[in-house]
């Protein structure tokens, strides 16, 4: 996305509040939509254009700064939303009104706008940058998203107190600080507590694997008698692992390594027994999505 189209984006953010405040109470920021607002402007977007934008897309084009332009069909609905009969007539009127600002401009003011600018803007970039971070949350080995349970998150920040928020339903959640890191702590009565520390970057380190806590929900599916899922469970750990994985557990203290086959380890991960609730994976290889090799230890 070059400079022009960003600024047109932009143009059309702008445009896409001023619509949705007309008849809806937010905040003058669109990118600071979150939860009911989001979904109010998916139904007042519904209503005026008969099309619908996924949260995700939102997250995506509007909270975040993606590289490219969102597609053609989605500008034309929001230049449609805003009151223009498409994308191109949006764009021409705002890039005419770029334009023709640059005619007005006299050579003098343009020197000195070219010399005081990236002082101001680097200044102006340091006092007020902000760092928008996402993260979503995996199984670390189902390598699936955390979807179906909702994580408490504690956001850690020296000499304040902690900021609380929970996982959306994509299993993610989204923070913007001026702080080039982040120190928060994850927590859920099916995944082992962790704290997780992170450098902001806006195309790395945004996927986080947590540990499932197999005890407490084996604990859980005993306790309710929940034999549909507990099935399910074991359905799904066993199209996780190759029919040919090899499993070693390892001993503290001692040289000695057992072997498990497939059947037998899953079995040891469906029975909520006290070794489970030791267990400590230490490392796994997955080929073709599937675990061809495990090393684990009870504590």
């Amino acid at each position: 996305m070059n400079l022009e189209e960003k600024h047109t984006f932009s143009q059309l953010k702008l445009a896409i509040t001023q619509k949705f405040l007309e008849s809806n109470s937010a905040s003058e920021t669109i990118e600071d939509w979150k939860g009911e607002d989001i979904i109010a402007f998916q139904e007042d977007l519904f209503d005026k254009v008969k099309a619908r934008v996924s949260e995700k897309w939102f997250y995506t084009y509007i909270k975040n700064e993606a590289g490219k332009l969102p597609r053609i069909d989605i500008l034309n609905l929001l230049s449609s939303y805003v009151g223009y009969q498409n994308w191109s007539a949006f764009k021409a009127e705002h890039t005419v009104e770029i334009k023709t600002k640059k005619l007005k401009t006299n050579y003098k003011t343009y020197l000195w706008i070219l010399v005081l600018a990236p002082c101001v803007l680097l200044a102006f970039s340091i006092i007020n940058r902000k760092n928008n971070y996402q993260f979503c949350f995996y199984d670390s080995i189902k390598n699936e998203p955390i979807n179906t349970v909702i994580l408490n998150i504690k956001i850690l920040k020296n000499g304040e107190s902690p900021i609380h928020k929970t996982s959306d339903s994509l299993g993610c959640f989204n923070y913007t600080s001026t702080a080039d890191s982040i120190k928060f702590v994850v927590q859920s009565p099916y995944y082992k507590t962790d704290t997780i520390v992170r450098h902001y970057n806006s195309n790395k380190n945004n996927v986080v694997k947590l540990t499932a806590d197999d005890y407490a929900l084996m604990l859980n599916y005993y306790t309710n008698k929940n034999i549909t899922e507990w099935k399910q469970h074991r359905e799904k750990l066993n199209t996780i692992f190759s029919d040919q994985v090899e499993i070693y557990q390892f001993f503290r203290n001692a040289n000695t390594v057992e072997l498990y086959t497939k059947e037998e380890f899953i079995q040891k991960l469906t029975i909520p027994t006290r070794s489970l609730k030791g267990m400590e994976i230490l490392d796994k290889i997955i080929v073709d999505g599937k675990i061809v090799k495990l090393k684990f230890i009870i504590r």
